[in-house]
């Protein structure tokens, strides 16, 4: 535990180098990124150690803190969780290095390295933290330093805008976190983990809520996701990537922590993750296939795949409740591999996001077009990454919904009574949002690095530096890599599974992760044959006609001797179909400038989508409070003697309630 302590040290210590150092932005980013990791790479040590032989290294130190005490354990559940923390940082930091040579001459860059540190290292400290206190201190850091990272462009308002969301958003979850602990620790008699025992406490069931809201809010569940689609956009792209790929898991880990400490689940509890899976994913891959914004679509996938892995902990909470090992392993073997995948294929997106926008300046997918021939290396492993977020073989997005598939199937053809009605359901929304995930991507990619320029300025981009393409070939390599070891992957999960489960399917979940394994290895192996296959016929054409004459010559156009980059499909167009179809849900405003006169001169259609839930809820809800509270301003009079007085009355009035 002491190895893993130092790295965190070391990470919170270059932070603060950074910030001392940082009117030198060349040594404070060098303090800062070599201090994430070296840090990071000393954290995997134990971290791989206790996944792999499935052990547990705690430190247990008083600490004179109300409920409080230094305890901090790595399980095999964080170790999981761990992995991506560490491993993404390195990456992102590295992206970071490059991507902020620009704002060298505007920024301190150390400022923003001493938060990106303390993000990381909150991160790694909730996942070991082993005492309700120390959890949501260590939930806070890692709350608050992201607010500093969003508003990175300080002088923008719609980055305010998304900061302030952020933060209102978070510190919202965060009462239901404290709700949730402070019931626990006084149900038990103490904050340690350990100690914690729910089974003297009758109300569960809220006890669940308060989870559900508290870390969902964190992960994006809808309608808790409205953060996300603000924040993502303003961030600088690898901080982005961190978020979207690590940060918004430990809401996830948060959930599986907290299934561990409440025990066995109730059937209802899946229906509820179910549910929440569903409309997470439906409604996220809806609302992405409208955005213009790069990063703002790539948001709303964030929230689609949290309710893919929603969906597999309600499916692997089921097989819990049902005492079926098989539905264990599948749905939360498959949720826990999609945290994994999502971390890697999320981050690479984003990364690839952020070197689109520093080579061309904008992140308006209408405004790009034709930057494969000049951004090869950005456009393939962009590529990379939509393929495996789509689900496709072999690439590592396919394996884990997969096994959710699979076990959506099972349950529908072996168990019995209200459990088989929810499969189905599954099944066609998993198929759905599998579906719209590849129209979308289809835009995405075709738009932005397929055609022409839509802009002059698009002719002459170029390639991201080094240091910024190398995570982003690192991470496309190990999107291949998961994809194809998925099955050796999915067998190291059996200390977590058996951690969830309390050690109820001992001897059949080994059993069980072997022939889920075998049985992806079987389908990633015929696919990766086809895909060569397919390859080796691509080579085999190009050196038939490598010996003909081949003439290249452009599209026919129709007789038309000057076509433009206009006349291509715009993002909104080729969509328009799908999304006409969810126009009730979506409520799409189109902004039309019609032609005027004979001879017109500027004719314009836009589509602007705004989220539902932020316009029909949360902007009623907060500008309700906002009237309610200047309603009561009368109370602040800058008086201090008046301050004094409401002190000394809500003390009284404690005092006779505790005495009653």
């Amino acid at each position: 535990m002491i190895v893993f302590l130092l790295s965190v040290i070391i990470i919170v210590a270059s932070g603060f180098a950074a910030l001392v150092t940082r009117r030198s932005n060349s040594l404070s980013t060098f303090l800062g990124v070599g201090g994430v990791c070296a840090g990071s790479l000393i954290g995997l040590i134990p971290t791989f150690n206790v996944l792999i032989h499935g052990s547990r290294l705690s430190l247990h130190l008083p600490w004179h803190f109300a409920w409080g005490s230094f305890f901090v354990e790595i399980d095999p559940l964080s170790s999981f969780f761990l992995i991506p923390v560490f491993g993404v940082s390195i990456l992102t930091a590295v992206y970071g290095a490059g991507y902020l040579q620009h704002y060298r001459q505007t920024h301190l860059l150390g400022v923003h390295w001493f938060f990106f540190n303390l993000l990381v290292a909150g991160m790694a400290m909730v996942a070991v933290a082993g005492n309700g206190v120390l959890f949501l201190i260590s939930w806070e850091v890692m709350s608050l330093a992201p607010f500093f990272l969003v508003t990175f462009h300080s002088d923008q308002s719609k980055v305010q805008h998304a900061g302030w969301v952020y933060l209102v958003a978070t510190h919202l979850g965060a009462i239901f976190l404290l709700v949730f602990f402070l019931l626990m620790g006084v149900n038990s008699g103490s904050m340690d983990f350990d100690h914690f025992n729910p089974s003297g406490y009758h109300h569960l069931s809220l006890l669940f809520l308060l989870a559900v809201i508290g870390f969902g809010s964190k992960s994006g569940f809808i309608p808790f996701h409205v953060w996300l689609p603000e924040a993502h956009p303003a961030a600088p792209s690898h901080v982005s990537a961190l978020m979207s790929g690590v940060m918004i898991k430990m809401g996830i880990y948060g959930l599986f922590r907290s299934l561990v400490l409440l025990g066995v689940p109730s059937v209802g509890w899946g229906y509820v993750f179910i549910g929440i899976g569903l409309i997470s994913g439906i409604a996220g891959v809806t609302f992405a296939l409208a955005q213009h914004d790069l990063k703002r679509l790539l948001a709303y996938h964030s929230v689609e795949n949290i309710g893919i892995i929603s969906i597999g902990i309600g499916i692997g909470m089921l097989g819990l409740s049902w005492d079926n090992p098989v539905l264990v392993v599948m749905g939360m073997g498959g949720a826990l591999l999609h945290v994994l995948n999502h971390s890697l294929f999320k981050s690479l997106l984003f990364l690839g996001a952020g070197s689109v926008q520093h080579a061309s300046g904008t992140l308006e997918i209408e405004h790009m077009g034709g930057l494969l021939k000049r951004m090869p290396i950005t456009g393939m492993t962009f590529l990379v990454g939509a393929a495996a977020i789509c689900g496709l073989p072999p690439l590592n997005g396919f394996i884990s919904e997969f096994l959710i598939y699979q076990g959506s199937v099972y349950g529908s053809m072996f168990l019995e009574g209200a459990t088989v009605g929810a499969m189905p359901a599954v099944i066609a929304g998993l198929a759905l949002i599998g579906g719209l995930a590849a129209i979308c991507f289809t835009k995405a990619f075709g738009i932005v690095f397929l055609g022409t320029a839509r802009r002059e300025k698009g002719v002459s981009v170029r390639e991201s530096r080094l240091s910024m393409k190398i995570p982003m070939l690192i991470l496309s390599a190990l999107c291949l890599l998961c994809g194809l070891l998925g099955a050796d992957i999915l067998k190291t999960a059996a200390p977590v599974l058996n951690m969830v489960t309390m050690n109820r399917f001992l001897d059949a979940i080994p059993l069980e992760l072997i022939k889920a394994a075998n049985s992806l290895r079987s389908v990633t192996w015929v696919f990766a044959g086809l895909i060569l296959i397919l390859t080796g016929l691509i080579f085999f054409r190009k050196w038939l006609l490598s010996k003909r004459y081949v003439q290249e010559g452009v599209t026919w156009d129709c007789g038309y001797i000057r076509p433009t980059s206009r006349m291509q499909y715009t993002a909104s167009s080729f969509v328009q179909p799908v999304t006409g179809f969810f126009r009730n849900i979506l409520q799409t405003r189109n902004i039309v400038s019609p032609p005027h006169g004979l001879f017109p001169t500027k004719v314009s259609l836009t589509t602007k989508t705004p989220d539902v839930f932020e316009k029909k809820f949360y902007s009623p809800l907060f500008e309700g409070t906002k009237r309610i509270l200047f309603g009561l301003r009368w109370i602040q009079q800058g008086r201090i003697q008046l301050y004094i007085a409401y002190i000394v009355i809500t003390l009284i009035i404690l005092l006779i309630w505790k005495v009653r």
